[in-house]
Order: C-alpha cells, then sequence, then structure tokens
C-alpha cells in the first residue's frame, strides 16, 4: 500500500452515458477521464441498452487512463468508490460490476455513492495550483439536471434533506424535449442556451406553474409551449424557423424564472445565504447569469461548479467516496445497484 496517510480513491461514474474515471488523493483531484457516447444522438435521446454496451467497452481503458494519468500505481489506492444510483440500471451494472471485480483483485473496500450527493459535493474538489474556495455548512444547493430538481440543505458532508423538488418532470428534461419539439438535435439543452443568447426573453410568453411550498413542475411547461407551436404553424408553417432565437431565449427565461422563484423562497424561509448548484443544466449561461444577479442583490455567497464538474463525471464520486472512506462507510459485495434512490438512499 502506499503512504498510510495518504488516501487515494479511484472514483467511477456509469449512471447515464458517460464513462467517467477519477483519482483522488487527500482531497485533491489527480485525474478525470470522461468518455462520452456518441451513438444516441441518432436517436434523440439516450438508449438504455446501447448505453450499457457502450459502457462494457469504454470502463477498462477509462480507468486505465486515470490510473496512468495520476501517476499512481493500482496498490496505492486505498479504496474504489462507484455509483450505485439513480440512473439506468444497465449502465450502473457496468460500473457497480466493475468496482466489485476491483475491490476483490486489490483486496481494497468498495464504496457505493449516490449519484444525486456526487453532484452536491462536486464543490469540494480540490485541484493542483488552482485557487480552492469551498462553502460552509449549511448551504443551500440547487440541483439540476435531466433527471432532478431539487433545492437541498447540505449541513455536512454527508448529511443532506431535499426541502423541494420537481413533481413530474426535471428541468433538463424540459430543455431537452422542448428542443425536440422544434426538430433540434439531442441534447438540446446545450443548443437553447446558445440560441437564446441571440432571441428577445419577451417575445412569448409560456405557462408557469403554480406548486405550493419549494416544490417545482415542468410538465405544464412542455405541454404549453407543444400547443403554442402547434397554433402557430397552422397560421404559419415556417414559424418555428423564423423564430428559434426567440422561442430557444423565451423558453429559457421561463425555465429559469420557475427555478429561481423557489430558490429565493427557500433562502428567505431558511435564511441561509451560501447558494451552491450542480448537475448538468447548472451549466447553462442564463441560469448562472440570473444566479450572479441575484447573489448580489441579495447578498449570497454563490458557488459555481467548473464546466467540467457539471456533467456526470467520476470526480464528484471519488471526492464523496473520499468522505465515506474516512468515516469507514463500506459497501458489501451483495450490494446491488438502484435505477431510482432519493439523495439519503
Amino acid at each position: 500500500m502506499g503512504n498510510e496517510k495518504d488516501i487515494i480513491i479511484l472514483g467511477i461514474e456509469s449512471s447515464c452515458d458517460d464513462t467517467s474515471a477519477a483519482v483522488i488523493k487527500n482531497g485533491c483531484l489527480l485525474s478525470n477521464i470522461i468518455a462520452s457516447q456518441k451513438v444516441h444522438e441518432a436517436y434523440g435521446g439516450v438508449v438504455p441498452e446501447l448505453a450499457s454496451r457502450a459502457h462494457q467497452q469504454n470502463i477498462v481503458p477509462v480507468v486505465d487512463q486515470a490510473i496512468r494519468q495520476a501517476g499512481i500505481s493500482r496498490d496505492e489506492i486505498s479504496a474504489i468508490a462507484y455509483t450505485r444510483g439513480p440512473g439506468l440500471l444497465g449502465s450502473l451494472l457496468v460500473g457497480s460490476s466493475f468496482a466489485k471485480g476491483f475491490s476483490l483483485a486489490a483486496g481494497i473496500p468498495m464504496i457505493e455513492i449516490n449519484h444525486l450527493q456526487g453532484h452536491v459535493l462536486a464543490h469540494f474538489i480540490q485541484e493542483k495550483d488552482v485557487e480552492f474556495r469551498e462553502p460552509k455548512f449549511p448551504h443551500l444547493n440547487l440541483l439540476v439536471s435531466g433527471g432532478n430538481s431539487q433545492i437541498i440543505i447540505v449541513r455536512d458532508h454527508l448529511e443532506m434533506e431535499v426541502i423541494g423538488q420537481t413533481i413530474d418532470d426535471a428541468a433538463g428534461e424540459a430543455f431537452d424535449k422542448c428542443a425536440k419539439v422544434m426538430g433540434m438535435p439531442y441534447p438540446g439543452g446545450p443548443l437553447i442556451d446558445k440560441l437564446a443568447k441571440e432571441g428577445n426573453p419577451n417575445a412569448f410568453e409560456f405557462s408557469k406553474p403554480r406548486i405550493k411550498e419549494l416544490d417545482y413542475s415542468f410538465s405544464g411547461l412542455k405541454t404549453s409551449f407543444l400547443y403554442f407551436l402547434r397554433d402557430q404553424i397552422k397560421d404559419n408553417e415556417n414559424f418555428i424557423e423564423e423564430n428559434q432565437a426567440d422561442l430557444c431565449a423565451s423558453l429559457q427565461k421561463t425555465i429559469i424564472d420557475i427555478l429561481m422563484n423557489k430558490l429565493v423562497k427557500a433562502a428567505k424561509q431558511t435564511g441561509i445565504k451560501e447558494i451552491t448548484m450542480g448537475g448538468g443544466v447548472s451549466a447553462n449561461s442564463g441560469l448562472q447569469n440570473a444566479l450572479r444577479a441575484e447573489a448580489e442583490k441579495r447578498k449570497w455567497n454563490l458557488f459555481i461548479p467548473k464546466f467540467a464538474f457539471t456533467m456526470d463525471n467520476a470526480a464528484m464520486i471519488a471526492i464523496t467516496g473520499y468522505y465515506k472512506y474516512q468515516k469507514k462507510q463500506f459497501a458489501a459485495q451483495d450490494a446491488v445497484p438502484f435505477a431510482r434512490m432519493s439523495i439519503n438512499d
């Protein structure tokens, strides 16, 4: 084994369509390798069977590259952390099976990680020669991705409470599905963000849900957007092409307004001014700008993750594994992955 004082965690992330491996040493990132899958673009969304096959092809070379880039040997690794869920079951099985085999072969503990906790803890990843700022506890995390939209009170590295969440679709799903209706390729969220910069966010108005407390809903917005386009196309079959930038800007503004209204409400209710965000949608420039404006106005201490840590990546799995390792929270060999999990499962 390596220096007994060193905690070296190998992280594996395979919850959806990215195969990723990362190495973290004492909280500092040594490598973070991601293999993306282009095969899904032709289908307008992730095809689970194709995703799990691609993971099987990618996982060994990705792990090998992560270990090499980290400049460590296999016998220095303290533990292997892997995503147990939530995610696509076939994809999760590839990562968990690999982790079990590696753990047995190397004689090291295995740590199961909740993917959602990983997104929240991405803010604690230290990088060599990069200035490190970490949020204090408690802080509020806005977790927005293709599968999740939640507001979370983070009381400690491994103590989190969801105080608001979507009752139907997630924000990322609304972006992607509305993009699909406009004939855009998958994933549509980043394309909407790009086109929105050229459009008028007040050109069109779409319905905003009236949901109690701090919960979200995006299914009504999707329906409203679909019916609006259907009605406009009856009068002008080129409506989408002629108004694409304005449609993207107006849709993006609506989604951001829905997200921000509840976050502001949560900050007022809890009195917490330390605000973080995570998940794929946190890369959206419009959302980042809205958060910065609100943070300045309300004197929030804001943390926006680096772009590489917004998407699914193994660095966030490894850093969560680092904190669980310190508490000796290890997984048994009979642990099974779960497609659905809440943040505390």
